[in-house]
């Protein structure tokens, strides 16, 4: 009885603790040189653009594919070949494509990590490993691409070399991308793979230049970053959104809670950093590998530096004005590189560790005092969280913990506020959080 009691106090005192001391050791095994290294090498090959040399050993996106698809090999090696390896490619042609100089093979580099109990459900972090000079079209010249996107793709090795050493209930996926300058081909092709295999993804981390703190406005800041999310998904169906309109949630997509996610996940864990949750899917008027797989229903955002430098984007290295224009290896933190991978990270073992979100979440209150949430159980759970904030609020403000699959909010009006519910494990993994998909009526 006496054993029973410490571990139910055991199991209580868990699920509602705020940190797991595993994210510490997460945290400070990330190497700013490891990073700097990797963004070394790749900067070493000349030109990355997809279109570039596939034969030689040295120079070219051929070389840089398969020295990215070694080093995932040799961490695999490290924990007793714990990460499957392999390349996914899908033919471009030159005909219909203005941004393509020539037929070719879009590569991607895949590294899998495959969980222990829900192997079939994935988080995804992504980098590209192609470059680009002034010109996309020009696939010779040389373009180090060292920030965009040396540092995304350095970031996704260096949590590969991490979260290897540790077992994870769902599946972590380690990407290097291609075809991003020329027109998102590389996450276009990857993510039409994974929906024809089936795969349930929790979430795709888009990272593109993780390693540039002083923008071109002047303004030095290695603690800020940038969360892009569209606000709900694009390939919702009529019903849901005339749902939608009714009931709210313009700004709830599967999308926008990953970033809430990536939000929360930074605050409590390096609340010294300044995640930015930007509400659009990129910046103005632009693009990024997660779209490919927004498009296809898929939660996905993009994290990147908050201050941008465009003379070290898409430019031939030179000199006007006296201003050095080429993305250069000089020119990235490798600091504030290793912190934006430890977001990436932490976010990864936080959501590979925790259970699956809810499926169906359904509420009611309608001319009532009182708020009523309930969902579907979730076998790996012991627990769950209701969430709710203010309408105009942008993170979930209050939240309280349950056994059960109901709850009732005494007090909250619906009419005033937004709910969210999520799954928890015994050491306080919490899912991502489902927003209200069914109307609970009596």
């Amino acid at each position: 009885m006496i054993k029973k009691l410490v571990l139910f106090l055991f199991i209580s005192a868990n699920l509602t603790a705020q940190t797991d001391a595993k994210i510490y050791e997460i945290i400070d095994a990330i190497s700013a040189k490891s990073i700097k290294n990797t963004v070394k090498t790749l900067t070493e090959f000349g030109t990355r653009n997809t279109f570039s040399d596939t034969i030689s050993n040295t120079r070219g996106i051929g070389a840089a594919r398969r020295w990215i698809k070694s080093e995932f090999e040799n961490i695999s090696k490290e924990c007793n070949q714990c990460i499957e390896t392999f390349y996914q490619k899908d033919f471009v042609s030159k005909e219909g494509n203005r941004r393509v100089p020539h037929d070719a093979w879009v590569v991607n580099v895949v590294a899998i990590q495959k969980g222990t109990k829900f192997p079939n459900r994935y988080v995804i972090m992504s980098g590209d490993i192609d470059s680009r000079a002034s010109n996309t079209m020009d696939y010779t010249t040389d373009a180090p691409g060292a920030n965009d996107n040396a540092s995304g793709m350095a970031g996704t090795i260096e949590a590969a070399r991490v979260l290897s050493k540790y077992q994870f209930d769902s599946s972590i996926i380690y990407l290097g991308l291609s075809g991003e300058e020329q027109g998102l081909f590389g996450g276009a092709g990857f993510a039409k793979y994974a929906a024809k295999k089936g795969w349930d993804i929790i979430g795709v981390l888009n990272n593109d230049m993780i390693g540039n703190i002083k923008g071109v406005d002047g303004v030095i800041d290695n603690r800020s970053f940038r969360i892009f999310s569209e606000p709900v998904p694009a390939n919702e169906t009529e019903k849901e959104r005339k749902m939608r309109r009714f009931y709210g949630g313009e700004v709830d997509g599967i999308s926008r809670q990953l970033a809430r996610y990536v939000y929360k996940q930074t605050k409590t864990y390096m609340p010294e950093m300044n995640p930015m949750m930007i509400y659009r899917l990129d910046r103005f008027g632009r693009g990024g590998h997660h779209r490919p797989f927004n498009d296809l229903g898929f939660a996905g955002i993009r994290i990147m530096e908050a201050h941008e430098n465009y003379t070290q984007q898409h430019q031939d290295i030179r000199t006007e004005n006296g201003i050095s224009y080429g993305d250069t290896f000089e020119h990235v933190n490798f600091e504030y590189a290793k912190k934006l991978t430890a977001v990436n990270a932490i976010t990864l073992a936080g959501l590979a560790w925790a259970p699956p979100s809810p499926k169906e979440v359904a509420i009611g209150g309608i001319v009532e005092a009182n708020t009523k949430l309930k969902w579907n159980a979730v076998k790996a759970a012991k627990g769950y969280k209701v969430y709710w904030r203010d309408t105009t609020s942008p993170t979930w403000d209050n939240s309280r913990f349950v056994k059960e699959t109901t709850c009732t909010l005494n007090g909250i009006v619906i009419d005033n506020f937004y709910f969210g519910v999520a799954s928890v494990n015994e050491n306080g993994h919490e899912s991502v959080i489902v927003f209200p998909n069914k109307i609970w009526r009596k």
